[in-house]
């Protein structure tokens, strides 16, 4: 650890955000004080353990810029972890939303899940968040079926099934009274916010009925509906005025971790949670308000915030424009109170395990380094190739920190139609990324892990020696049985790790997510896309053609079964021929 007594000393009590770099002159870490030289010194006058001690070591350096607020310094602060992307701050990277339920303010509404509600102009027609997707799908399919909205995206021209299973009340065809549509709007906002009474009626009824006509089965179902509103709202039980719509949010720290736990309470209910464990750098409440700020950054921020009186109220309220409060008595507080026994709670039964978990990380984390001899060892990135048919290649990148995913670095490609080999692929996914490395200026991984032996390293190798770059690599080899079976380095070494070591197991995540990752993409590709991809292989179809034949047969299996006849009605003779002898041909990769 160097020595900033001189340097410290010349630091201003002024509030700012400070940067602390590592000895490649890369910020490593981006933090903000109301007094700088108080909190710059706390990191070199105190004991430190877990990610604290860690950022220490690696820091060589660090500058800060000085700010006329506390707001300011915030701004500056999360503009600079976006720009820079420090490893050490992890508070940031979680762009997770949570759903909302929408009932749209249209002359037929529908019910729908949403996410992105920053784009929604009009808020008041929506209803959470729902921490539990599943049981936001489940509430919006129960009111659906028993509320006969509109279920299309566009009216369409004729009666759907929905109308025949009287789900919808053909909005395409008859002519339905405002008056109608208004008096089921009012009894699924009713529910929304937390009134059962009308649906759990409506449900008891349509369970008579399918009773005394002996449809058992339909009844059993329905029961089941009315049981999954009571725990629901059993769940939700806060003895609280229906006036109240807030997000409260508390905290609990203990050896190194830091519990967030945030209630959403909407018309006095609580209609969900949510909780998260991260290391803590050691300031807890300035801590959870960055997460707060990040948390809130792609959801809907709540009319009011309950905090606990540590965290600073009037910076809160001034970046986000709403009430924030800190309850010293009565039902609020307990509400508040409740909150960090939660988070307590939480970090209670996860936190022998987070630290297991850390500590068989670095201890892995040292190994490699010591192995591969580098000074730093931090970010790895990992590729793998899917491919339709044989060809139709598409590659992914997975990034981890630490062995940790970093899905916000998780990358997708394209392969060129040209390639029709994985060697080719890889190649060029290789090139891609880190040609991009080059022309950006941007950050390039501490080690390259290749899914293969020494012909995957040595493709690698050409492809970083054409870009000048220098990254140490390293390969997983398969048996023959296809399972990973040593370590090999670049310079074509196998490495001596136990294939029951931690080192090993975390080495296979990176494989085995890398695996997922490519083949999702590629299934994805081939749900929405693999036929029109097909068609473009094709010789002489177009964009045009290639449209026409999309809309006339829809399906590989509808193509393929179609005679040369009606092919040629679109493509023309010469072109079916190839169509056809080309579809056969996939048909048994498919």
């Amino acid at each position: 650890m160097k020595d900033f007594k001189e340097k410290l000393a010349l630091v201003p009590t002024k509030p700012g955000s400070y940067q602390m770099k590592n000895k490649d002159g890369i910020v490593i870490y981006v933090g903000k004080a109301k007094n700088l030289q108080r909190r710059l010194r706390s990191y070199f006058t105190r004991t430190l353990t877990g990610k604290t001690k860690m950022l220490v070591e690696d820091i060589d350096d660090f500058e800060y810029i000085v700010t006329s607020s506390e707001l300011e310094s915030l701004l500056l602060e999360i503009n600079l972890i976006k720009k820079y992307d420090p490893k050490y701050n992890i508070l940031l990277r979680d762009d997770k939303s949570y759903p909302y339920i929408e009932l749209t303010n249209e002359k037929y509404p529908t019910l729908k899940i949403i996410r992105n509600v920053k784009r929604k102009k009009n808020k008041n027609h929506l209803y959470g968040p729902y921490p539990n997707v599943q049981a936001a799908r489940k509430t919006v399919n129960m009111i659906n079926r028993i509320y006969p909205l509109r279920k299309c995206d566009k009216l369409k021209k004729d009666l759907c099934l929905y109308y025949h299973i009287h789900e919808c009340l053909g909005y395409c065809k008859k002519e339905i009274p405002k008056e109608e549509i208004e008096a089921m709007k009012k009894e699924i906002i009713s529910f929304l916010k937390g009134d059962p009474g009308d649906i759990k009626k409506k449900i008891q009824e349509e369970m008579n009925k399918a009773s005394e006509s002996m449809n058992y089965e339909k009844a059993l179902e329905l029961k089941s509906m009315l049981e999954d509103i009571d725990t629901t709202l059993k769940k939700q039980k806060i003895d609280l005025n229906k006036n109240y719509n807030f997000d409260c949010i508390n905290y609990d720290t203990n050896h190194n971790y830091l519990s967030i736990e945030i209630f959403f309470i909407r018309d006095g209910l609580l209609v969900g949670r949510h909780n998260e464990i991260i290391p803590t750098m050691g300031d807890a409440p300035n801590e959870v308000e960055e997460y707060m700020i990040k948390f809130y950054e792609n959801g809907m921020t709540p009319h009011e915030f309950y905090i606990p009186e540590e965290m600073n109220k009037s910076l809160l309220e001034e970046y986000f424009k709403v009430k924030v409060f800190t309850p010293q008595k009565g039902r609020l507080k307990s509400v508040l109170d409740l909150c960090r026994e939660n988070a307590r709670e939480q970090l209670s039964l996860k936190e022998e395990t987070l630290k297991k978990d850390d500590e068989e990380r670095i201890k892995a984390l040292e190994e490699l380094k010591n192995l591969l001899g580098l000074k730093e060892l931090h970010r790895m990135e990992s590729f793998d190739n899917s491919h339709l048919f044989g060809t139709f290649y598409v590659g992914g990148m997975v990034v981890f920190d630490d062995f940790l995913p970093n899905k916000d670095y998780y990358r997708k490609y394209k392969i060129s139609t040209e390639v029709k080999d994985d060697l080719g692929a890889m190649r060029e996914v290789i090139y891609r990324r880190y040609f991009k490395t080059i022309m950006n200026e941007s950050y390039k991984p501490d080690l390259i892990v290749m899914d293969g032996g020494r012909t995957q390293i040595g493709a690698c190798k050409e492809v970083l020696e054409s870009l000048n770059l220098e990254i140490p690599i390293i390969g997983l080899v398969k048996d023959k049985t296809h399972r990973t079976s040593h370590i090999m380095n670049d310079k074509y070494e196998l490495l001596p790790v136990e294939k029951d070591s931690k080192l090993f197991l975390f080495l296979s995540r990176i494989q085995e997510e890398v695996h997922r990752y490519a083949i999702t993409y590629h299934r994805t590709i081939k749900a929405k896309g693999a036929l029109s991809s097909i068609l473009d292989a094709v010789p002489g179809i177009g964009e045009v053609r290639k449209k026409e034949l999309l809309k006339k047969f829809g399906s590989l299996k509808k193509m393929r079964e179609a005679s040369l006849e009606e092919l040629e009605t679109i493509v023309g003779k010469e072109v079916a021929g190839k169509l056809q002898e080309y579809l056969l041909d996939t048909e048994s990769k498919d």
